[in-house]
């Protein structure tokens, strides 16, 4: 199965150990850009500092590309763990993404519980997704 993996950038290294394990699985797995250039959360904040016209640019540029990277997919994965104070964070870009999966149809593996705190929880939960409880090896075709 071709599955993408969706997330935080703050998630990047997660993102690298998660694509192994598909892998090793025989699933194909894609990372976003960021995460393929090691770019994290420090990245775009020194952007965002400096250029916001550029940091714009660029965040829509990503959010295109990842796109029609969930075009490309079977399945999208979101690694929901956890951040300061936001239990199984899936953030507003995350969101998106598996909004996009839903319409096109693809599925939706959570690899943790939903966020029940999150304003958009009821959302979450009419996409359908697959919560993994925390185990990759639970993907199946």
């Amino acid at each position: 199965m071709n599955i993408l993996i969706c997330g935080s950038i703050a998630f990047s290294k997660e993102m690298q150990e998660a694509k192994a394990v598909l892998e090793m699985a025989g699933h194909a797995a894609v990372l976003p850009r960021s995460a393929e250039l090691g770019q994290g959360k420090d990245f775009s904040s020194t952007l965002r500092a400096t250029d916001l016209d550029a940091f714009f640019r660029l965040k829509a540029e990503r959010m295109r590309e990842h796109f029609a990277k969930i075009r490309s997919a079977d399945a999208i994965l979101v690694l929901n763990y956890d951040k300061p104070g936001k239990p199984a964070y899936i953030g507003p870009n995350t969101f998106l993404e598996m909004g996009v999966a839903f319409d096109l149809g693809k599925r939706i593996f959570v690899l943790h519980t939903l966020p029940e705190q999150d304003n958009a929880y009821e959302e979450l939960l009419a996409m359908d997704p697959v919560v993994l409880d925390g185990d990759l090896s639970r993907i199946s075709e």
